[in-house]
């Protein structure tokens, strides 16, 4: 928080429902934001404020979704607002922390994400709501002990999947992507920070949905090198091309544009058995189920060929 009194604030919801939570914020802030901008154009249209408020209140108006812009008209505008006395003022200065635009991020998991939340979040990124969702993706219900989700890969051995999961992962980015007007993106902080910073820059600057989608290491993977290792596991699982790094941007297609932008390298396939060896919930599976671990593999080299060919 700066000198200002002004920072990040945090709230928490229940486990299922953060993405409607976080949507019902978004509303709000949004329709009090409308209430100031009509109130300013109605001062405009009556000529009711000082020549430098009124200037100020177009500038607002102007630069209103954009934070720096935002930002610069409400510091020029609330000294002159606090030597008025009419209601309308009264009003304004009541209001004055919806002034700067607000960048509003739902978090959680993918247990939340991709399993018992899914049917609220769909229907957030289906609002067309300018709102920003991070899914911290361990592939696993990292809260409650570790049981498989949706998210778990086929052959990783979790809770109520001793014997290795024995379907595909559900491709979260794939369907939101559907929609056509929703910003997705895949990131992993430890094999390219600059690609997560640029997909997190995209998103909240995005006029719309956005979801980021983020590969997050977890005690319950097995680490062999230790959770210290965690950045560099990341890294080897985009080279080893068990993540894929990219951003899909609907307003590329607006401008004539391919929306989709893979950004992750052409991935060394040796390396991956190496990364799954280096990993307990994939090692483990071939000691205890040999022939579910070599099932396993096949259809991952059949995922693998699908991949190719796109």
């Amino acid at each position: 928080m700066n000198v200002d009194g002004q920072g990040p604030a945090w709230a928490n919801s229940l486990f299922e429902d953060n993405a409607e939570y976080g949507y019902g914020m978004a509303i709000a802030v949004a329709q009090l934001r409308k209430r100031i901008a009509q109130k300013m154009r109605e001062a405009l249209k009556e000529n009711l404020m000082s020549a430098g408020l009124l200037n100020a209140f177009k500038e607002w108006l102007e630069g209103k979704d954009d934070a720096e812009k935002s930002k610069a008209a409400t510091v020029k505008m609330l000294p002159l607002l606090e030597n008025e006395s009419n209601p309308l003022a009264m009003d304004l200065l009541a209001l004055r922390q919806y002034l700067i635009k607000k960048s509003i991020w739902v978090i959680g998991g993918d247990g939340w994400a991709y399993d018992i939340g899914y049917g609220g979040l769909d229907h957030v990124l289906a609002s067309g709501e300018d709102i920003n969702i991070l899914v911290l993706d361990t592939e696993v219900y990292s809260n409650t002990g570790g049981q498989s989700s949706k998210s778990t890969p086929v052959g990783a051995v979790a809770k109520f999947a001793a014997s290795g999961k024995k379907v595909r992962k559900k491709d979260l980015g794939a369907m939101a992507m559907t929609y056509g007007y929703v910003y997705v993106s895949q990131v992993a902080m430890g094999a390219n920070n600059s690609q997560l910073f640029r997909s997190i820059k995209e998103a909240e600057a995005y006029k719309g949905p956005s979801m980021v989608i983020a590969y997050s290491t977890c005690i319950n993977h097995g680490l062999r090198h230790g959770m210290n290792k965690s950045q560099e596991e990341m890294d080897q699982a985009v080279q080893a091309g068990y993540w894929q790094l990219y951003r899909y941007n609907p307003q590329l297609g607006n401008e004539g544009k391919n929306p989709f932008i893979l950004d992750s390298k052409e991935p060394d396939w040796t390396k991956f058995q190496e990364f799954l060896a280096n990993e307990v919930r994939y090692s483990s599976l071939k000691k205890m189920f040999p022939a579910e671990a070599a099932s396993s593999s096949k259809r991952r080299r059949e995922r693998k060929m699908e991949v190719d060919e796109l």
